[in-house]
């Protein structure tokens, strides 16, 4: 790279640093809890999420979105984002703390603007093993991405290796999701529990059987049980000390319980061959057969209109609260939270939510997931901000339990009124 692609590369690095340090530091450096936090911020500094894990179709459902709709969400992977394109939204701001990820919804955005062909995205973006990916990004992708990202791709990761290189290595099986996926699948044979067993599957019942006998045992190990008692163990997955604690309360059984019983609802909960996400875990990629289940920004019914909205999306590496305060009031008609506020303090949430409510229309939708099955804002946000919006309780119980991510305890759906007093 050149002097001052590294120096962009840096700058990257340094605002995903800031930006996570308010995020997550709630106590002193030197206490247990700090230290967990720290801990959670350098893992969390990288490629996190190679594939987002949220349901984007229960997402567009909720969202009910328009032909003039200006959504703000978290980006995370972006296949959510892309996927909401499918949906004809006018506008997506695309907001993250952390700049790997604005690199790869850009490199995304990049690639779409140069491939014709459904085939070649879904060979870079969808199987992403080939090293024909690197020559085409080399080629036809590169000379057109902007500099911060293009320094990014072609920066070094602690191997050694160019981070473009993922893409011919299944870029699934790196990131920080990715490696814990794939250290999963080692303790697990280590231990006797197989979790590509479960693709052997052939209906609902037969996922039942496999994942009472090759799945669940593990959570009886006693090594599992002490080592899912550590905070740590969990930040492959994202979740933050203050997220854990969440999650180890929601259910009679602690962590253990938590844990087992959204595993077993990604394996028994839908059937596997519609379910990209259990794939993703039991599988460490996307099936290759014609028919198989992907995100929609995927699927080759809806590449001809995704390739021509892209330019809809925009990126920006910032806290959402902080991109809110620069927007108009009444200018935002959708927004995705995914699970960030199970990261946040009160005075966040408040800050977060007025910014909201500032800048939603009439009819506003807003959603989000939280670990545990709880509504996480009354009692924390001030009654004069949630009064203004109506809570769709039973169609967010309905749609958690459509959610093929399976590991969010609730999904909630919020509504501006269209007439606010």
């Amino acid at each position: 790279m050149t002097d001052q692609a590294t120096q962009t590369a840096r700058a990257v690095r340094r605002t995903t640093s800031m930006g996570l340090t308010t995020a997550v530091h709630r106590n002193k450096p030197l206490s247990k809890a700090g230290l967990l936090e720290r801990m959670f911020t350098l893992a969390f500094s990288g490629l996190v999420y190679p594939q987002i894990w949220e349901d984007p179709v229960v997402d567009m459902e909720a969202l009910a979105l328009k032909p003039d709709d200006h959504v703000v969400a978290i980006a995370s992977g972006s296949c959510n984002v892309l996927s909401y394109l499918t949906a004809d939204p006018a506008k997506i701001s695309a907001i993250d703390l952390n700049g790997a990820h604005i690199a790869l919804g850009r490199l995304k955005i990049a690639a779409l603007a140069r491939m014709t062909r459904h085939d070649e995205f879904l060979r870079f973006f969808g199987q992403a093993q080939s090293s024909a990916n690197i020559a085409f990004y080399e080629r036809e992708i590169a000379p057109h991405l902007d500099a911060t990202s293009r320094s990014y791709w072609e920066g070094r990761g602690l191997d050694g290796r160019r981070r473009i290189g993922m893409f011919a290595r299944n870029v699934y099986r790196f990131g920080l999701l990715g490696r814990f996926i794939g250290a999963g699948h080692l303790l697990g044979r280590a231990l006797g529990c197989d979790p590509r067993k479960m693709l052997e599957a052939r209906d609902l019942a037969e996922q039942r059987v496999l994942f009472e006998r090759h799945l669940a045992p593990v959570f009886d190990k006693s090594f599992v049980r002490w080592l899912i008692r550590q905070p740590a163990s969990l930040y492959g997955l994202g979740i933050p000390p203050a997220q854990y604690k969440a999650l180890a309360a929601d259910g009679a059984d602690g962590i253990r319980g938590a844990l087992r019983d959204r595993l077993e609802r990604l394996a028994c909960g839908f059937d596997l061959k519609t379910n990209y996400f259990a794939r993703q875990a039991f599988g460490r990629g996307y099936e290759p057969a014609e028919d198989a289940a992907l995100p929609p920004y995927l699927q080759r019914m809806h590449f001809e209109r995704v390739r021509a909205r892209a330019s809809r999306v925009s990126y920006h590496q910032s806290a959402i609260t902080a991109f809110l305060e620069a927007q108009p009031a009444k200018s935002c008609d959708a927004y995705v939270l995914l699970d960030a506020q199970d990261w946040m303090s009160d005075a966040d949430l408040t800050a977060l939510w007025t910014q909201i409510t500032r800048t939603a229309k009439p009819g506003a939708r807003v959603i989000f997931r939280t670990a545990a099955d709880e509504r996480l804002l009354p009692g924390r946000v001030p009654a004069e901000i949630l009064e203004q919006w109506r809570y769709e309780e039973d169609k967010s119980r309905a749609l958690c339990a459509r959610d093929r991510s399976a590991i969010y305890g609730g999904f909630h759906l919020y509504v501006r009124p269209e007439a606010v007093a």
